[in-house]
């Protein structure tokens, strides 16, 4: 995922469909230098991760 499209996730009040290794995540930060964010899976919102924005997929 490109840092544009994941900083347009974070920020948007619709909840987008977004996996990371096959679960749906939320994005709660993106750091551009480092290319990376801030992660929580939805079933597991205490459980936060820092991941590459290449492991991202975006549902349709």
């Amino acid at each position: 995922m490109n840092v544009m499209r994941a900083q347009e996730i974070s920020e948007s009040p619709v909840m987008a469909h977004v996996t990371y290794d096959g679960t749906p995540i939320y994005i709660q930060h993106v750091d551009e230098q480092k290319h990376t964010a801030r992660i929580y899976a939805l079933e597991d919102p205490d459980n936060e991760l820092e991941v590459s924005l290449d492991s991202l997929l975006e549902e349709s």
